[in-house]
């Protein structure tokens, strides 16, 4: 089992949903590149199809094919990716809120790249934030997810920062993460691809999250062989906010590996 883990975020993100799987996986969580301990892209690119080539390169280290895939947000997105590009290397599939939001109108070309540039020069110029310990880093972390308990909060802190030379924090990942290609997403290419993958699909939100219903708007008739679940008490980090009620659901959908 492969786990991808979402923007800005780390592989010991999987901790707990490891924990509770290794018994029936052989399990493999990274970090993308520019993210936890993995290098940041230099002058490189963190776009899409840069980390699906991350993950097909980290799928021949293994050679176990087919792998069964986790992933979360952006990680979500990958794992469909690749198993669009690579069907044969999947057996199945759970992407948490992986489709991202609904779509909206398209920008023009001219108007999407001058905000990029404009975007990439500002980042140019940005420094990471230090925290002076590490208490105000995880007060940061339970900011951004409130659902998230205070060791978990800690937890995902500690492993998603690093101690300067000064004694302050900052977090691992690079801050050029936060930039998106000019490129828009395309939702007719996404479906292309995603209407390639021929393994079961568990489609995972969150009740409370941000993220559309995929069967409301549409964005799951793409898959041939899909469940979608929706859990309650839950924004977009499902795995965390509901650990319990995700790890019921991905059994029930791995049953004969999971039981």
């Amino acid at each position: 089992m492969l786990m991808v883990h979402g923007g800005r975020d780390h592989a010991r993100n999987w901790d707990p949903v490891a924990k509770a799987l290794m018994e029936h996986y052989s399990i493999y969580a990274l970090d993308l590149r520019g993210h936890g301990d993995s290098g940041w892209a230099v002058g490189g690119q963190y776009s899409m199809p840069d980390f699906v080539l991350d993950v097909a390169a980290l799928a021949d280290e293994i050679d176990r094919d087919p792998l069964t895939l986790i992933g979360h947000s952006l990680g979500g997105a990958i794992t469909l990716q690749f198993a669009g590009v690579c069907p044969d290397r999947v057996k199945k599939i759970v992407s948490i809120e992986g489709l991202g939001p609904k779509l909206l109108a398209r920008r023009p070309a001219h108007q999407r790249m001058e905000e990029w540039l404009a975007d990439m020069q500002k980042l140019e110029h940005r420094k990471p934030r230090r925290y002076p310990s590490i208490e105000p880093a995880i007060a940061r972390m339970e900011e951004e997810n409130p659902h998230l308990t205070p060791e978990m909060a800690r937890h995902l802190t500690i492993h998603g920062a690093r101690q300067n030379e000064d004694g302050s924090y900052s977090w691992k990942f690079d801050n050029y993460v936060h930039n998106h290609s000019p490129y828009e997403f395309n939702i007719e290419d996404a479906r292309d691809i995603w209407n390639q993958i021929r393994c079961p699909v568990l489609l995972v939100r969150g009740e409370e999250s941000w993220t559309e219903d995929p069967e409301e708007d549409g964005r799951a008739s793409a898959f041939h062989d899909y469940r979608s679940v929706t859990i309650p008490d839950a924004g977009h980090w499902v795995h965390h906010d509901q650990l319990d009620a995700f790890l019921a659901a991905v059994r029930e959908f791995l049953p004969d590996e999971a039981t």
